[in-house]
């Protein structure tokens, strides 16, 4: 833990985020506890959503958008029998069609049809960029939104529970208890809305918790409280080696790989791979390019 009125040291924090605060609202009051203003967040949660945040302080803030990048997991509900404008529950509902009709093999089908490597469509009320404005602006400024389809990789989407209700509009509805581990950039908010789609009822998500970013799971998360109370700061070279494939170097490769040398490399896994050189000393980031390192941020 961090002594009060000491900066925090470089490292990885792990939250547990709140409903109703955005990721930016998380960062602003971490930068109060870590007396710092050099944070950063891998990877957005939508106001809605609770669950697991990952924040970079100082150096770590280099290694975000590689952690951004890792398999995700969550937990949710997704409410057969209406649309909304966001696709989730924070916006005004545009259709009510009702959904005790689905049965459960159109249902299955329709989960089916939704896993795997698919295209997809991001929710239009999203920070997509079109032509350099974000989609969410253009949507509320009274534009029509078109977001070209982009792959995603849904590696499980599976319905835990179902229960009928019904919605404050006197809709009949079913909501769905649902898990899915996807990789980066999918919108769970769009797989309910083409679930939904797909089995003519509209849907769109009523509640969702991360579990899981990479390795970082809710169990090494904390609260906002709970970080108040005392910071707990991953340090730099163990959330490089948790979260990425290592390397290890001896000192003059360490040395090279420190100024930006492109040495050449053993055989590597794809992606980010994390340096360490002698007594665990956390040099890079890099990626074998043509069997030689390509320096992706350096830390020595």
């Amino acid at each position: 833990m961090t002594p009060m009125g000491t900066p925090a040291a470089d490292g990885l924090v792990v939250v547990d985020k709140p409903a109703g605060f955005t990721s930016h609202d998380v960062v602003a009051v971490l930068r109060g506890i870590a007396r710092t203003r050099r944070v950063g967040h891998a990877g957005t949660l939508d106001p809605m959503a609770t669950g697991v945040l990952l924040l970079g302080l100082g150096r770590a803030t280099r290694l975000l958008g590689h952690l951004a990048l890792t398999e995700k997991e969550y937990t949710g509900t997704v409410r057969l029998g209406q649309s909304t404008v966001t696709d989730d529950a924070e916006g005004e509902v545009t259709a009510s069609a009702g959904a005790r009709a689905v049965e459960r093999a159109a249902l299955d089908a329709g989960v089916a049809a939704l896993t795997g490597d698919i295209m997809q469509v991001p929710a239009m009320v999203s920070a997509v960029k079109i032509d350099g404005r974000r989609s969410y602006r253009r949507v509320r400024a009274g534009e029509d939104v078109e977001i070209p389809p982009r792959p995603v990789t849904v590696r499980a989407f599976t319905v835990e529970d179902i229960r009928e209700g019904t919605a404050a509009d006197g809709t009949a509805v079913l909501d769905l208890a649902v898990s899915v581990t996807c990789s980066s950039g999918t919108y769970i908010r769009a797989l309910a809305r083409d679930l939904g789609a797909a089995l003519g009822t509209g849907g769109h998500l009523t509640a969702l918790r991360r579990t899981r970013v990479g390795p970082y799971t809710l169990g090494d998360a904390r609260t906002l409280d709970a970080l108040r109370a005392g910071l707990t700061v991953l340090p730099l070279g163990e959330a490089a080696a948790a979260a990425f494939p290592r390397w290890d170097v001896d000192g003059q490769q360490a040395t090279l790989l420190g100024n930006g040398v492109r040495i050449p490399t053993p055989p590597l896994p794809a992606g980010p791979v994390a340096v360490f050189g002698p007594e665990e000393r956390f040099i890079a980031l890099i990626e074998a390019a043509d069997d030689r390192a390509r320096s992706l941020a350096v830390f020595a």
